[in-house]
């Protein structure tokens, strides 16, 4: 007879079956500590950009700066001739200018100006107008003068559509000459001086010849201010 196996009545009376090992979990706080970094530098760099764009608009609204006006008010040339044998031209022109400033909170300090001649797209002139000698302070809603004195002669190798135009001139008695001048100046809000500022203005005139004993008529020309 095969042997029976012992009826067990459900107990267990053996040593303890140790519980379930639970899955242990890595926290990254490296990584987590990153992301906040992170997260607080953006929002300073976008505090400051909107300080800073806040601080640029209230400036911009309480001073409103705007850029000085520049005028040709008198032109008298006397002297402008060309050869063709030697390619020099000789002249005698004197140029008065006026200078507005318009800003009700900024001055201007005019450090240096210095004129250049040009026609039919060749320089042949520059003087300085304003140097470390002559230099000023313009203050708010002011004008000043200004003038330029080119006087002399210079070599220009004009081509023979050049010279065309040049005698078209003579005839007209009125020449199209155009003259840029760079400046060097800075402004100021109360005790405050900005940095240097280094604008081009361009003057595109129509100079009539003098002659003795007529009068000669020139137009005032305002001038492109470029910074």
């Amino acid at each position: 007879m095969a042997d029976k196996q012992p009826h067990l009545n459900g107990g267990y009376y053996g040593p303890a079956i140790p519980p379930a090992e639970q899955p242990r979990y890595r926290h990254h706080h490296g990584g987590s500590c990153c992301y906040c970094l992170f997260g607080i530098f953006w929002k300073i760099l976008v505090a400051l950009i909107v300080l800073v764009g806040l601080a640029i608009l209230v400036f911009w609204l309480v001073v409103q700066p705007r850029s000085f006006k520049f005028y040709v008010t008198e032109a008298d040339l006397t002297q402008f001739e060309y050869s063709t044998n030697n390619n020099t031209l000789q002249y005698n022109m004197v140029l008065n200018f006026t200078a507005r400033n318009p800003n009700k909170k900024l001055s201007i300090y005019y450090d240096k100006v210095e004129a250049l001649a040009f026609y039919e797209g060749a320089r042949f002139a520059n003087y300085d107008v304003i140097t470390h000698m002559n230099s000023f302070r313009q203050y708010k809603k002011s004008t000043s003068p200004m003038s330029a004195v080119f006087s002399g002669q210079q070599v220009l190798m004009l081509d023979n559509d050049q010279v065309s135009e040049f005698n078209k001139d003579k005839g007209a008695g009125v020449y199209d000459i155009y003259v840029k001048l760079y400046f060097r100046i800075r402004f100021r809000l109360g005790d405050v001086i900005s940095s240097d500022y280094k604008p081009k203005v361009k003057c595109d005139l129509k100079v009539p010849l003098s002659k003795s004993g007529t009068l000669t008529l020139f137009e005032t020309t305002k001038c492109d201010v470029d910074f």
